[in-house]
């Protein structure tokens, strides 16, 4: 790791093998992808594949998996580390990591079958297979109990029609898993979850013109009579609402990391331009106003960092952080939308102009506060752990 990214993040609390973690990865991730690569991939809205193949085979999708199945083990704040070292390289990277390694992934492992477990979690680990996870949809995104797309069984199979909206990577994924309802007018008692294969006949997906994430972006899916193994079910028919609230925690706590990742990106290439800028005969970054507000953007990005770390010491140790959870995504994302915000208008008109970067980091940081559980349901979490 070149000195210039060590000296950007704090080895304080991390072990030798977390701090290995960080510097692995950024340095597998810098052989194998330049900035300009990003920026073209970000143009043409391509998938980020020589960077995840690079990460599959150096063992990287194995780290949450547990040792019995082609596993690492590693720890919750092991992942931490690692989702904040890939936000920080690229959020397009951590995203199309963490869609198939954990939003999606976890929920085979939390609920799935042995045989499901025995067939896919060895082909992730690899590498060898890439998930989406279907939830939201047309009339329900954050409101998951209102569910519409249906699956019915006939025989040894379930029978799926519906669309989901907004699936990340669902354009490259090679299974889908899908969020269906198996017993009308039951609200989150009725949902069950399918693993479904992408190619299927009947299954189209649609890629959408979006304004971030452009390497992972968005798809709208549309299933007509759709048929899917009853094999192929997560966990017992109308349990899906136990297996996502299980999944929640950890997929806030790498949402908070990754950004908290991206903050720290932001701030350094701030700081990079503030000194290259010249100004009234001096740098700009000799000026108090812009002096403070990189500081306001390195006191953002330790706090979305320090929360990230808090929490998965938490589920180290048992915990169930749903609250602090709650609290660290909707932190990172508002700091790390924030930072960027920061960023561009330091920057000044650069910060417009597609040839720099900082458009970029604006554009991908705002989806943020969108995608996982929007930051209004997060304070609604709070508001009633609070008891209010």
């Amino acid at each position: 790791m070149s000195t210039a990214i060590e000296s950007s993040f704090s080895n304080f609390g991390l072990n030798e093998h977390q701090r290995m973690i960080r510097s692995s990865v950024l340095a597998l991730l810098e052989s194998v992808m330049s900035r300009e690569q990003i920026r073209a991939l970000d143009k043409a809205g391509e998938f980020p594949e020589q960077a995840f193949k690079a990460l599959a085979g150096a063992g990287w999708m194995s780290l949450p998996y547990p040792e019995a199945y082609g596993g690492s083990g590693g720890s919750y704040k092991d992942l931490a580390i690692l989702a904040e070292a890939l936000g920080y390289f690229y959020g397009g990277i951590a995203a199309s990591y963490l869609v198939t390694t954990v939003y999606a992934g976890m929920h085979i492992l939390n609920s799935g079958g042995d045989a499901l477990k025995a067939e896919f979690i060895p082909r992730i680990v690899k590498g060898d297979v890439r998930l989406a996870i279907a939830i939201t949809e047309p009339q329900g995104g954050s409101d998951v109990s209102g569910i519409r797309l249906s699956a019915k069984r006939t025989g040894d199979h379930y029978t799926l029609n519906g669309s989901k909206l907004y699936i990340t990577n669902a354009h490259v994924a090679d299974y889908i898993i899908v969020v269906a309802r198996t017993l009308a007018d039951a609200g989150h008692k009725g949902l069950s979850m399918f693993l479904v294969d992408a190619k299927s006949p009947g299954l189209t997906v649609r890629p959408m013109d979006m304004l971030g994430r452009r390497t992972t972006h968005t798809n709208e899916v549309f299933l007509t009579d759709v048929h899917v193994p009853a094999s192929m079910m997560i966990g017992e028919e109308n349990t899906a609402w136990r297996s996502l609230m299980k999944g929640l925690n950890l997929e806030r706590l790498c949402i908070a990391a990754s950004g908290a990742g991206n903050c720290q990106a932001i701030v350094d290439y701030t700081i990079d331009y503030a000194r290259q800028r010249m100004q009234f005969g001096r740098p700009i970054s000799e000026f108090q106003v812009i002096q403070h507000r990189i500081a306001d953007m390195k006191m953002l990005t330790e706090a979305a960092r320090l929360i990230s770390y808090r929490v998965a010491d938490m589920m180290d140790a048992g915990e169930n952080p749903v609250m602090e959870t709650s609290m660290a995504k909707v932190l990172a994302t508002e700091n790390n939308f924030a930072c960027a915000n920061f960023g561009l208008q330091t920057f000044g008109g650069a910060g417009f102009a597609m040839e720099y970067d900082i458009q970029m980091y604006f554009r991908d940081s705002r989806v943020g506060m969108i995608g996982g559980g929007t930051n209004e349901v997060q304070r609604n979490i709070i508001a009633k752990r609070l008891g209010l």
